[in-house]
């Protein structure tokens, strides 16, 4: 297959891409912006293998989305293009409403179009998945309940309020136009190559620079992590595999509060880098106002992908989160390129 990835750029883009490229025989169309999220450094182990092109364009460009269809003639698109980060949305929602919602609706319409014009058994085998969060069903908050594909969506973040309007963008354009889409619901992702604004390398970068580690309220948030190459690998089955109009959740099973999460990763750290000082890492947390509309937890049911696509995650967080400190502990050069003037990571709390 050709498969067209928006924002192959990013964080869990660009691990689709390695493990497409790597694992597959599939070719790969990398469309992104290059916002500051967006760095090709973390696919250079692949940037010159002959089955990737890369096209630097916005989705919010409806003519640009068009060249790049015409020209290469994508046979799935896997839409990850997105701005993504909470803190970011509460800030300054007007990018999250642009890429979010009209990007969505540009790519919809450019890629249905192209499906038109495709020959019947060509456009019977065309496939549009659309990449989203857990965040879009809100907060589980005094209930031992899941997250299931049928959870109703209650959106607390002008972040998870435009990715919920992106779901029910892709959604009603196949119940409308019979456009064959798939559509997948993520945990909170971590591994290799995240950008240090999120709660996992935001720590990890602080620590190692002897700066306070910032905790929204009391660190009693709970999320679910996801090992980002197992995420990758279910994205794979799902656009390969998955039945079209169907949605699909997808989970690690690995529900940690955040200050749990931060007390592993300084362990982790006290054992492999400790501080020139002898001083625990832990003496660096610091419990920082919590952000206006946090919810408290998330939890993936992830059983439909289990029995119907055959997908569980291969790593446990104990194993996932020792992997992704030693990777910033072996790739501090990555680090120092990515941080520049357009993120602060000490005046942000660790938030995800």
């Amino acid at each position: 297959m050709k498969i067209l990835v928006t924002g192959g750029a990013g964080f869990i883009g660009s691990a689709v891409i390695r493990h497409i490229i790597n694992k597959t025989q599939d070719s790969i169309i990398n469309l992104d912006k290059l916002t500051y999220a967006g760095n090709l450094e973390s696919l250079k182990s692949v940037s010159d293998n002959e089955r990737y092109t890369f096209e630097q364009v916005d989705i919010c460009h409806a003519n640009d989305l068009k060249k790049v269809f015409d020209e290469h003639q994508p046979d799935a698109v896997m839409h990850l293009a997105a701005e993504s980060h909470v803190d970011r949305s509460i800030d300054g929602p007007d990018e999250f409403i642009q890429t979010n919602i009209v990007g969505t609706y540009n790519l919809l319409e450019v890629a249905r179009d192209y499906w038109n014009t495709l020959p019947e058994t060509r456009k019977q085998a065309f496939r549009f998945h659309h990449i989203s969060t857990d965040e879009v069903y809100g907060d589980l908050e005094g209930t031992t309940d899941l997250f299931t594909e049928t959870t109703p969506y209650a959106p607390s973040s002008p972040y998870s309020a435009s990715k919920a309007s992106s779901d029910h963008l892709v959604r009603a354009w196949h119940r409308t136009y019979g456009f064959p889409i798939l559509v997948t619901n993520c945990s909170n992702n971590y591994g290799p190559y995240h950008f240090p604004e999120k709660l996992i390398p935001l720590v990890i970068l602080n620590a190692l620079d002897g700066k306070a580690l910032p905790i929204y309220g009391k660190g009693n948030q709970i999320r679910d992590w996801l090992y980002v190459e197992d995420h990758a690998r279910a994205l794979y089955k799902v656009v390969t595999e998955g039945k079209v109009g169907e949605t699909y959740n997808i989970g690690g099973h690995n529900e940690k509060q955040n200050i749990e999460v931060v007390k592993t990763i300084c362990r982790i750290l006290d054992e492999l880098k400790p501080q020139a000082n002898d001083q625990p890492y832990e003496s660096l947390i610091t419990f920082v106002k919590d952000r206006p509309g946090h919810d408290l937890r998330y939890a993936i049911d992830a059983s439909k992908i289990a029995n119907e696509l055959n997908w569980t995650p291969t790593e446990t967080f104990d194993s996932g989160i020792r992997k992704t400190v030693v990777w910033y502990l072996n790739n501090m050069e990555w680090c120092s390129r990515v941080q520049d003037g357009s993120y602060q990571r000490e005046r942000l709390g660790a938030g995800e």
